[in-house]
Parts: C-alpha cells; structure tokens; sequence
C-alpha cells in the first residue's frame, strides 16, 4: 500500500502540465491586459479617479468567464475545487497591503506583471522591488499574524451556494447575469 502512494506522491510531483498550463495561461492574461489596455498608468489612475472603467470591465469579464469556466468544470467532473479557509482579519490585512502598493505605484499585481512584461521602467524597479519586498516583509511577519489577525473573524471555506444550500447554478447564474447587465451600463453611462 506505502508504495503505491509513493508512485502516486512521485507521479504527482513529476507531472509538470498544470505548471505549464498555469504559465501559458498566465502569458495569455498578461497579452489580454496589455492589448486590454490595463497594463498603463493612465488607465489604472483613470480607474481610481472614476473616469476610466477600462480595469473594473476587464477584470469583471475575467469573473464571469471564470467563474462559467470552473463551475462548468466542476459540474463535469473535471475538476474539484479546493477552497482555502477565509476570515475578516486575511481580507482586511490582505486590502490594506494591495491598497498600499496599488497607491504608492498605481498597478496591481496583474498589471503590474504585464507591465513588466511590456518593460516599463516603474513596474521594473518599483513593482517588482515592492513584490519581492512585500513578500519577504510578510514571510517574517506571518509567524506572529498567523495565530493572531489573520484568525480574527474565522468564517472557514463557506461559499454562496453551501451557506444557501442550493446547487452551484443557483448561484452563479444571476451573479453572471447581474455583472453582465452592470457591464452593459457601464458601457452605455460612461
């Protein structure tokens, strides 16, 4: 039995599809970001300022295509989701560090990893630097925020359709149909 589950363990770790399919993926959302627009300073403060909703469009669309695409994988069979357990204090402290930094140089992380692929110099130095540097900051930090405000407000791996009871659908459906209507009058009022 131990060793058909270390086949199993050694199959798992050697198999590097889900690595290449994440990098390709990844290579062709920073392409959609770039030709999106999204990876520009100007449009990421025309964002903040309210005035261009390019971003909030993309990124809305990438959630409905998203969510379509994994909920239809799952109800397939394909896949099964793994979710990780949330809480007030992860969401609170996680805002503050992404406000931070989409403040200090106004990109996000996807945005901000187009628009080093695009090598522009700010996303170089600065984002680059401030990702290194904020993940280093964290790593030495998490031993002390671990047990204490990422734990504040524990609400585990609920998700929509588990705390209503119903089937995925229930759920997805009109979220997909509200964000596509919010899409169509953003469209039409800006």
């Amino acid at each position: 039995m131990n060793h058909i589950i270390e086949e199993i363990k050694e199959e798992e770790v050697t198999d590097k599809r889900p690595l290449l399919f994440g990098l390709g993926f990844g290579i062709l959302f920073g392409f959609l970001l770039h030709k999106g627009g999204a990876t520009k300073y100007d449009v990421i403060v025309g964002q903040l300022l309210l005035t261009d909703f390019t971003v909030l469009q993309i990124m809305l669309s990438a959630v409905v295509t998203g969510m379509i695409g994994i909920y239809f994988m799952k109800s397939m069979g394909w896949i099964q989701l793994s979710l990780k357990k949330g809480s007030v204090g992860k969401n609170v402290l996680g805002a503050l560090i992404f406000g931070v930094g989409f403040a200090i140089l106004g990109y996000c992380p996807g945005t901000i990893a187009g628009a080093i692929g695009n090598g522009y110099l700010d996303a170089i130095v600065g984002g680059l630097a401030g990702i290194v540097l904020g993940t280093w900051i964290f790593a030495v930090m998490y031993p002390q925020l671990k047990d204490g405000i990422l734990k504040k407000g524990d609400f585990g791996d609920i998700t929509l359709p588990r705390l209503l009871k119903v089937n995925d659908w229930v759920v997805v459906v009109p979220v997909v149909v509200l964000i596509v209507l919010f899409l169509f009058w953003i469209e039409s009022a800006y």
